[in-house]
């Protein structure tokens, strides 16, 4: 089977040559992995293809001029998101460590906070990016896409964006839905450019903590649902599949999230409670399929190869019967995991994964 043929065989629960596989990993390996193999920083494309990966992602990006000043040692984004780069053990990261609005914020502020304008965004060249990676599953969007809290926290904090969704408070509810109106828009664009030379849409929306919803059942029906579901909508009228992102323990909402057109459920963190794979194969198998499951807080980053290996079969023997699945990390790789773990991951799926 081709990398694309894999993919669309297993999403629509058949049973392909092998399980398709994912990549997903922080700078420091994917460094790593390059040097291991003696690859050139801007070859990607040769390092999965080294691994075996089925998948090409492809998005629009931003090409409009910066709109919020960055203060000393801190990096920016369109949405006037800060990060400043914080080291660990294991390398570093350029992390939110400010919000500018944090704390209690007006109706004017929130209307008068520069945001981009759709037109602001390169989707020219979507179809050529596109183009150059057929043969292979196209994912257009990404985890940020359609996603209220996240891109909201970083500019609000975590606590101002739960406390503006849980209390339908004016300013924070504008701010949020005007950022959501521009990405819509983004979407529909990026859809119209390359809607048909894609497979996949993702969107996103992290729905769990460790042990349960990040908000409570209505709350999400009132506030998350319908405004994600124009995206879904949208992805749906040129054909696509709707991959969702979602984080920590989500399965409360999978029912909800299969009514409104969501086909595959990223990313499985199986130590999160309702999140382990056999679980979610029995109760969820026939109506979603899957993407994720290999933790990247477990055997990845604290066992050995032989632990590696034994959890890739483990996940493969109930995940891979009658389709239905794509083995990936739980989130991207960590710095803290050997290249041998990691290498280990992909060779066992390759041998293992095979039906």
């Amino acid at each position: 089977m081709t990398h694309r043929e894999r993919v669309l065989t297993a999403f629509h629960h058949r049973e392909p040559d092998r399980v398709p596989l994912d990549y997903s990993a922080n700078a420091e390996i994917h460094a790593a992995l390059h040097a291991h193999f003696g690859l050139a920083e801007d070859e990607s494309c040769a390092l999965s293809e080294r691994l075996g990966v089925d998948f090409r992602g492809v998005y629009v990006g931003y090409t409009g001029q910066p709109l919020h000043e960055a203060p000393p040692g801190y990096q920016v984004d369109e949405r006037g998101a800060r990060m400043r780069w914080v080291e660990h053990a294991a390398g570093g990261y350029w992390d939110f460590c400010d919000f500018p609005l944090a704390g209690t914020i007006t109706v004017d502020q929130a209307k008068a906070w520069p945001f981009p304008h759709p037109d602001d965004y390169d989707y020219g060249t979507l179809p050529s990016r596109c183009e150059a990676v057929q043969g292979y599953a196209i994912v257009l969007g990404g985890a940020g896409v359609g996603c209220i809290l996240n891109n909201l926290g970083s500019i609000r904090g975590m606590d101002g964006v739960l406390c503006d969704v849980l209390t339908e408070e004016p300013a924070g509810m504008m701010l949020i839905d005007r950022f959501n109106e521009l990405q819509l828009e983004v979407a529909r664009r990026a859809l119209s450019a390359a809607g048909k030379l894609a497979d996949v849409f993702c969107v996103g929306e992290d729905l769990g903590t460790q042990r349960g919803p990040i908000v409570n059942p209505e709350t999400f029906r009132r506030i998350i649902k319908p405004r994600m579901q124009r995206f879904i909508d949208e992805a749906k009228k040129y054909g696509l599949l709707v991959m969702m992102h979602s984080c920590g323990s989500s399965s409360w909402a999978f029912d909800e999230l299969a009514g409104m057109g969501v086909d595959i459920i990223d990313t499985l963190q199986p130590e999160a409670a309702g999140m382990g794979p056999a679980y979610l194969k029995r109760v969820f198998g026939k109506k979603l399929s899957f993407h994720g499951a290999i933790s990247t807080t477990g055997a990845l980053s604290f066992g050995g190869v032989q632990d590696v290996r034994d959890e890739v079969r483990r996940v493969l023997d109930v995940m891979m019967p009658g389709g239905g699945y794509a083995l990936a990390p739980s989130h991207a790789i960590q710095s803290n995991s050997p290249v041998e773990n990691v290498l280990a991951l992909y060779e066992t799926a390759r041998e293992y994964g095979v039906y």
